[in-house]
């Protein structure tokens, strides 16, 4: 066999493994969008955290609660956005899922993890914390974090949304964990919007979650390499 040959065996090579390997666009296609609250957003309540100097020392400002935070131009941060009905094998990350108590708060307020992914809690605070999770599906958590113990770790074994999660030491504190089979979930920032990526083609049931304005539903039909886009309306009831 010639030179040419050998090149040209080389050349098919290549060309049947470009073939065989799928683009990153062709992996899964893109859900995108924006929840909105529609008329005037209730006032956000400020917090006090007299009761623990170590609290109040940590805020230079005055700190609003979470329950409904909209944006000046009607965008709603912290819904949980997750696809319902979506089948097939998603291996949890290695990488854990980080929930921080800082400042007497949780950061960030409403997160998502999967099914046996690592959870890990942190006190940033030079004060006790006893992170209390109340699950309905999952087994139950209440532990105390002195100052001194700065991360626990945690795994949910079902899915379940939503997991509430407070501190029993300072009331005021909350936050929500979003436990599901799949990636394929996200929460909105503080300008309302939302991206899930890698979600494979097909028809789904989308989820927004939001914890005092409950939930909607819409259906949607992902392409392979496009990019979806499905927006969500809350108001008071």
């Amino acid at each position: 066999m010639n030179g040419k040959s050998y090149w040209r065996l080389g050349a098919l090579a290549i060309l049947a493994a470009a073939v065989a390997m799928p683009s990153v666009a062709s992996a899964g296609g893109k859900l995108s969008g924006k929840v909105t609250f529609e008329g005037t957003p209730p006032k956000r309540k400020k917090i006090r955290m007299d009761a623990d100097p170590v609290c109040a020392a940590s805020h230079d400002q005055a700190v609003l609660g979470e329950e409904v935070v909209v944006s000046e131009a009607g965008g709603l941060q912290n819904v949980f956005v997750f696809v319902k009905d979506i089948t097939g094998d998603f291996p949890a990350p290695s990488d854990s899922v980080v929930i921080d108590q800082k400042g007497c708060h949780y950061e960030p307020h409403v997160v998502g993890v999967q099914v046996g992914q690592p959870l890990q809690i942190l006190n940033s605070d030079k004060t006790l914390h006893n992170v209390h999770g109340m699950p309905k599906t999952n087994a139950g958590f209440n532990f105390a974090m002195p100052k001194f113990v700065k991360k626990k770790d945690h795994q949910f074994d079902s899915v379940e949304t939503m997991v509430a999660v407070k501190c029993d030491v300072h009331p005021w504190m909350n936050s929500y964990i979003g436990v599901l089979p799949h990636p394929f979930f996200a929460v909105t920032g503080p300008d309302g919007t939302f991206e899930i990526d890698g979600l494979p083609a097909g028809d789904y049931t989308v989820e927004a979650w939001q914890e005092k304005l409950g939930t909607q539903e819409a259906k949607i039909n992902v392409a392979a390499d496009g990019t979806t886009t499905v927006d969500f309306t809350f108001k008071e009831s």
